[in-house]
């Protein structure tokens, strides 16, 4: 993500949920149980084909949800996620290439990355704004704390092992925007149908906010 201020994806709410869906007719009832609990974005990731489907379903039946594509890991599927109506678009990594082809669409993006060369990579090509994964495994709040002072431009959603109990941790760190996590909609909510407990979930993580 370049630019000098943050998107309001990243700072507007504390939390992304970040779902993977097999059944595109979820996508609809799942965005609104979001939004009636206060949560305004959602990544929906391409590991599966309903993906894409239900980026378009979202980005046409609930357009007030910034909907974002998860795991964009070429070029062509930033296309595909840009022509579906994603609003953003997040890779578990970071490549030139990935880089120079979200400038080109202006697909406002959001590369991972999990080292200091892979960040400063980042930072060369014009970026700011990261996620920061598999955050628990790559050092979780004492890389960030260290990254913070060689790369104080730097700012992150951390995702990769959040969780309810260990996200107000990491959103007290400076350079920490927000967090992305799946435990607001997990699997057998979506099974389920449980619309009210991921409303329930989507309110108590809308009430996590940074410190001032």
């Amino acid at each position: 993500m370049t630019g000098s201020a943050p998107p309001e994806f990243l700072t507007r709410w504390p939390v992304i949920p970040v779902v993977t869906l097999t059944d595109a007719q979820l996508a609809v009832p799942l965005a609104r149980a979001l939004l009636s609990g206060g949560i305004g974005v959602i990544e929906v990731t391409l590991r599966h084909a309903e993906g894409l489907r239900s980026i378009a379903i979202i980005a046409r039946e609930v357009p007030e949800m910034l909907i974002g594509a998860g795991t964009a890991l070429s070029g062509a599927d930033l296309r595909a996620a840009a022509q579906a109506g994603a609003t953003f678009a997040v890779s578990p990594g970071s490549t030139e290439s990935l880089l120079s082809e979200a400038r080109t669409l202006g697909l406002p993006y959001l590369p991972a990355v999990a080292t200091p060369s892979e960040l400063m990579t980042g930072l060369e090509a014009g970026y700011r704004y990261f996620k920061f994964f598999p955050a628990t495994a790559a050092g979780g709040i004492d890389m960030l704390r260290a990254l913070q002072q060689p790369f104080p431009q730097a700012r992150f959603c951390a995702t990769g092992g959040i969780s309810a109990a260990n996200a107000p941790e990491y959103l007290r760190l400076a350079n920490v925007l927000c967090v992305g996590g799946s435990w607001l909609v997990s699997a057998e909510a979506l099974a389920r149908r449980d619309w009210g407990r991921v409303s329930s979930l989507a309110a108590e993580a809308a009430a996590l906010r940074r410190p001032t």
